[in-house]
Order: C-alpha cells, then sequence, then structure tokens
C-alpha cells in the first residue's frame, strides 16, 4: 500500500506499507525492491523491522515499481504485486465555476478547485482577493458554493491544495473573477463606445452615475495583473486615450467604503474584426442585435458568420444578426468570422424582466390569500353548524317534562307519533 497516492509530485513525503496476510507477528522483517526504467533491479533497501517505507522529499529518481516481501526465521512470504510509483515536477491546482461566473445577486454559482492528473486525499483552502475565507470548503471535493450570492461576494478567488504529513501544499490557482450584479443597482459604470470589445490604439472613455450622486466613485479594473485604478482618473470618470491589449480586464464603480457596482468585462483585441454586442444584459424578451466590426471601417462587415459556443448559427450578408424574443437559452458566447479575420469571445448574459417575476409573485400571492379566505369561511360555516345542532339540543331536552308513569313527552314538539327526525 502507498500513501497518499501511487501519483505523487517532487517534494512530498511517500510512505509504502508492507502487510503480510495472517502475519501478524511483530518478528517479521521486510524487504523492499525497486525497479527501475531499465527493467532491472537498481536498488535494494535492507531488511527492517518496520513494515513501512519512509521517502520523504522524493524527486525524480524514486520513480519505479516497488515490491516487499517478509521473512520470520526461515520462512518467507510470496513477493507483494508491484505498485508504481510516478513522481511529477510540481502540482498545479486550478479553478473553474459553474454555471458561469457573471450572475445576479440571489442567484447560486460554484467554484471547484482541481490538481491536475491527481484526485486523492487533497483537501482545498479558498481565497477572495488575496483574503483566506474561513468558510471555505476543506473536504476532498473541493467545491465552495455561493448560494444566494450577494454583491459583496464580488471578487477574485483562487485555491490551494493540500495533502499528507507533513503538508505539501500545490501553487495558487489561476484567479478567477466572480461578478455579481445587483437587481436594481443606483450605480451605473457607463462605458463610450458602449460595447464590450474595442480595438487596440482606439480612445475608451467611463464613468459611473449615481442617480443621487456620483462622487466618492471610482473606476477600478482587474486585469491579469492586478487590481487597480483607472490610470487617468478624472472625478468618477476615466480616459484612455490609446487601449492596448493589457487593458482586457473587469471595470468596475468602487465607493470609498470598498462597495463594488456594476462590473463590465471589457475586451481589447488587436486583430481587425471585434463582435459589436451592448455591455448591458439583454432583458428576457427584448431584441438581441450583434454586429461584425472592421479595423479599418469601424463599421459593420457586409459578409459575416456568427456563433454561440463554438457552434455556426447564423450565416448573413449584412454583418448583422438579430435574435427577436430573446431567453435565458440564449445566454453563451459569442462570436463573428468573415474573410479577414475572426472577433473574440463576448459573453451574452440574460437577465429576467422584472415586471414578469412581479407579476407572478403578484399571482402566487392572490392565489394564497384566496386559499387562506376560502378555508377561514368554510371554519366559520362549520362552527355555525355545530352551535346550531348544540342549541336544538339543549332546546329538546329544556321542553321535555315527565309522564305520570315515569316517561317523558315533549311538550309543544313538532315531532307527531310514527315520526323519526
Amino acid at each position: 500500500m502507498v500513501r497518499p497516492d501511487e501519483r505523487v509530485f517532487r517534494g512530498e513525503t511517500v510512505t509504502l506499507r508492507c502487510d503480510i496476510k495472517w502475519g501478524g507477528d511483530t518478528e517479521w522483517t521486510y524487504r523492499w525492491e525497486i525497479e527501475g526504467t531499465n527493467n532491472q533491479y537498481k536498488n535494494t533497501v535492507s531488511r527492517t523491522s518496520t513494515q513501512e517505507l519512509n521517502i520523504s522529499g522524493v524527486d525524480l529518481s524514486h520513480r519505479g515499481k516497488y515490491t516487499c516481501t517478509g521473512q520470520i526465521h526461515t520462512q518467507s512470504s510470496q513477493r507483494s504485486d508491484a505498485v508504481t510509483l510516478t513522481v511529477s515536477a510540481e502540482a498545479q491546482a486550478s479553478v473553474r465555476v459553474s454555471p458561469q461566473p457573471w450572475l445576479t445577486e440571489g442567484e447560486s454559482v460554484t467554484l471547484i478547485c482541481e490538481v491536475s492528473g491527481s484526485s486523492k486525499g487533497w483537501t482545498f483552502s479558498w481565497f477572495r482577493d488575496h483574503d483566506h475565507l474561513s468558510d471555505s470548503s476543506r473536504g476532498a471535493g473541493g467545491s465552495y458554493t455561493l448560494s444566494p450570492a450577494a454583491l459583496q461576494h464580488t471578487g477574485v478567488y483562487t485555491c490551494r491544495a493540500e495533502r499528507g504529513r507533513p503538508a505539501y501544499y500545490t501553487h495558487n490557482s489561476s484567479s478567477q473573477t466572480l461578478w455579481i450584479t445587483g437587481v436594481s443597482a443606483s450605480v451605473s459604470l457607463v462605458i463610450n463606445p458602449s460595447r464590450s470589445q474595442h480595438f487596440s490604439s482606439d480612445s475608451l472613455s467611463l464613468s459611473c452615475e449615481d442617480n443621487s450622486n456620483s462622487a466618492g466613485w471610482t473606476v477600478r479594473r482587474y486585469t491579469d495583473k492586478d487590481t487597480q485604478t483607472c490610470a487617468k482618473q478624472t472625478g468618477s470618470g476615466c480616459v484612455m486615450d490609446s487601449l492596448s491589449t493589457s487593458d482586457t480586464g473587469v471595470y468596475w464603480c468602487e465607493s470609498e467604503s470598498g462597495e463594488k457596482r456594476h462590473p463590465r468585462n471589457i475586451t481589447v483585441h488587436d486583430g481587425e474584426v471585434i463582435l459589436e454586442s451592448s455591455v448591458d444584459p439583454v432583458i428576457e424578451g427584448e431584441t438581441l442585435t450583434l454586429h461584425c466590426l472592421h479595423r479599418s471601417t469601424n463599421s459593420p462587415i457586409l459578409s459575416a458568420d456568427f456563433y454561440k459556443d463554438g457552434s455556426l448559427i447564423q450565416n448573413q450578408t449584412t454583418g448583422e444578426m438579430n435574435i427577436t424574443t430573446v431567453s435565458k437559452s440564449h445566454e453563451g458566447f459569442y462570436y463573428c468570422k468573415t474573410e479577414r479575420g475572426q472577433s473574440l469571445h463576448s459573453w451574452i448574459s440574460v437577465r429576467v424582466r422584472v415586471s414578469t417575476a412581479s407579476s407572478s409573485l403578484l399571482v402566487i400571492g392572490v392565489s394564497v390569500g384566496l386559499s387562506v379566505c376560502l378555508l377561514f369561511f368554510i371554519s366559520l360555516v362549520l362552527l355555525w353548524r355545530h352551535k346550531h345542532k348544540k342549541d336544538q339540543h339543549c332546546n329538546i331536552q329544556q321542553t321535555s317534562v315527565p309522564n305520570p308513569s315515569g316517561e317523558s313527552q315533549a311538550l309543544n314538539s313538532p315531532l307527531q307519533s310514527g315520526q323519526t327526525q
């Protein structure tokens, strides 16, 4: 047996244990043999009184097939089956998100941490904006779920895996940004020109607009390098004169107290073609319009193919694609392709219409109210009938008198002889 796994990483501690069926005697000694890549036994560990072979700080030289035999007095056990120990350079954790990193507060999202090529014995730690999340999962599953997601969960997430004693740690994973948008955020990030993809060398302006007061809000961004304030900040606005691919990232409005609002993804492409799509989510039931733009004219290309999640969905001669009556099923990654080049991918998000949700809640509320009223009315009727019968029974008893033979006869009774009630 081998712990933690037959596939380990350089620097880990590996323990091999030799168990002899029905052995149970501490006088057994053990012989370990290692078969190298040349199929010859290149190393034999001398007999020892312990059942375990510990290798601290395993490296590439420890790769091979391990077997053991036991001996007590003049009796030897059979040789064990071979365990092949594989040693890799280093462990790398990676993080993925399901179903998507863009969501509205109240929805659910799950982050999953994995170690490439190995799944045994790992526990996981999660970090948001470099701060350790004390409530994160440390189970073997490696998942971290936000349900429901709230605005304060917006941030950059990474994970790290560990196993063994002494603990062996992977490097922190690459980052995954989660953006949770408020249902009715009062602050908006205004982007001009209003699209998610932009050509390199073009200019771009961003500003934070508050329904009540824009003061105190700053444009911030997260790129592949770090989180930073927009370079040319003017009040609550930001201007970038000449974009470069390094400006690709997520931009948002941040208050002085650290609140993040209205995050939007901006992509800068140094190619000849970009996809023009709204930076804001499309409202369910509305029309989605996409254009394929060329760098030289900055206008729609006459012939373009449009793709969703890698599949061709529409071949157009106008460079424009319209999807009427958008639904949640239309969410996905879109791009366009022409003879001049291919755009980058943009995520199109679809948001449920607020009025529709409100109408549904109203219908549910009315239905519940009518049900409660009906039950109350039925209860009143049953109580009235019960009281009526009880009063009638009391009246019969009060109007009965004894006759000379000791029998009772009702006075002024409406019942005649031979009638039954």
